[in-house]
């Protein structure tokens, strides 16, 4: 599991290792154009907040710390489907990654560069 520590808050927001990988990746290119834009994501059933949303603004600091020291596959679809809801009014709202093929797993190992978004973990 994963942790985005977000401005100077004290409480954590746990995520699995790779979908915060895919956030990222979105998070950050978007950041480095001065892009701000909001993160929703639902809390697990046992915890007393169902649903919480943030700001993400290139002011307000951030660390991504993952649990896992190799960096993770990326699925280049779901990269693209977070940006895009980057880039609507709603924002980003974290969801499943969906099954991918073979062939798309092979397109998004390592580093490369695919249309707006930096392919990297």
């Amino acid at each position: 599991m994963g942790t985005l520590y977000y401005e100077g808050s004290v409480t954590p927001i746990h995520i699995d290792d790779r979908a915060l990988a895919h956030l990222k990746v979105v998070i950050v290119t978007k950041l480095r154009r001065s892009e701000s834009f909001t993160l929703t994501w639902h809390h697990p059933d046992d915890q007393a907040h169902r649903r919480s949303t943030i700001w993400l603004h290139p002011s307000i600091p951030l660390r991504f710390v993952f649990e896992n020291p190799e960096p993770v596959r990326l699925n280049q679809r779901w990269l693209h489907e977070l940006a895009g809801s980057a880039n609507s009014t709603a924002g980003i709202t974290l969801a499943a990654e969906h099954l991918i093929t073979t062939a798309e797993t092979a397109d998004s190992a390592g580093s490369s560069v695919s249309g707006d978004l930096e392919v990297h973990a």
